[in-house]
């Protein structure tokens, strides 16, 4: 395969990840989960990779819980 080739196909396989994540980003965006780009990357590259989707789902509530109740402590403390 020449390189000429194989350079716009991984250009187009780039740019097929990137609208994936698009999308990914805005249907949470929609549900409110409060997920940015690059988490959502790491959270698929995890499910692809045979990661359990629900419990990787209980792990992501689970961290946000733990790091929305930090700041609040945080702030608490700063007052």
């Amino acid at each position: 395969m020449p390189e000429g080739e194989s350079k716009q196909d991984k250009q187009a396989t780039q740019a097929q990840a990137r609208q994936v994540i698009d999308v990914f980003h805005e249907i949470s965006t929609l549900l409110n989960a409060d997920l940015d780009r690059q988490t959502l990357s790491i959270c698929i590259s995890l499910i692809e990779n045979g990661v359990n989707p629900e419990a990787l789902s209980s792990v992501v509530k689970e961290l946000k819980r733990e790091a929305d109740e930090t700041i609040k402590v945080h702030e608490s403390r700063s007052q």
